[in-house]
């Protein structure tokens, strides 16, 4: 079997638990749009699968695996009032402030990974920015390779635009890369790219969901070392 030589992760609901992270953002977010009106809030977060009542995402929300850029196009025809720059930059702004919760810890496994000479990288259809600062703020930018985000000029999952510059950046064919991600726009961009994937349940996806398109599927991030010990 090929020697696994990177690996590049997904982040909301791979390296970051979804729901601890975003519920909270969805709150904020739909509020301050709304000028705290909760009734236009709870018909906006509708629209992008939140449930302002009981602050939970449905399985099928956009939020889940589109860009930012897709979430505030999806809200665009209920805020006339707000051009669409604006809308963006807010969303972009929130989602920046959303309180992370490490899916484990971090800077340990980072440690590890680093360790055994793989290259890092995280691919994410966050914005570049916000995704910098959940990064920075969990203390572990620096141990990736590369960081992009839909707006970092390589597109959005689950087109492989970002994964395939990742293997341009760090010199690293795609067949020895594994894929880490929560959603099936995770695992089409790594399966699209050629390389091998990984799923994990620490978003909203189930394993039935996740299985046909992954090598393998752990609870969390934290069993990859173990995977990548039975690979060698």
């Amino acid at each position: 079997m090929t020697e696994i030589r990177g690996i590049i992760f997904d982040k909301d609901g791979t390296l970051f638990d979804f729901a601890a992270t975003w519920e909270a953002w969805a709150e904020s977010f739909l509020l301050r749009i709304c000028d705290n009106d909760t009734e236009r809030a709870a018909q906006a977060g509708a629209v992008i699968g939140f449930d302002l009542h009981t602050r939970s995402f449905s399985r099928d929300s956009i939020v889940i695996a589109g860009t930012a850029q897709e979430v505030a196009t999806a809200l665009a025809p209920y805020f006339p009032e707000l051009p669409m720059p604006d809308l963006l930059a807010t969303l972009n702004e929130e989602a920046a402030k959303a309180p992370q919760a490490e899916a484990v810890p971090l800077i340990p496994l980072l440690t590890d990974l680093r360790a055994r000479g793989l290259k890092l990288g995280v691919a994410t259809n966050d914005a570049q920015v916000p995704a910098r600062a959940h990064l920075n703020g969990a203390g572990v930018s620096g141990y990736f390779d590369f960081i992009a985000g839909f707006d970092s000029g390589h597109g959005g999952k689950p087109a492989p635009g970002q994964l395939l510059a990742f293997c341009a950046d760090t010199g690293l064919e795609p067949g020895t890369v594994v894929m880490v991600g929560d959603s099936t726009h995770d695992l089409h961009a790594g399966r699209a790219a050629g390389m091998r994937t990984v799923a994990v349940l620490t978003g909203l996806a189930d394993t039935a969901t996740l299985s046909p398109l992954a090598d393998v599927v752990l609870p969390d991030i934290g069993h990859l070392a173990a995977w990548l010990d039975a690979q060698a």
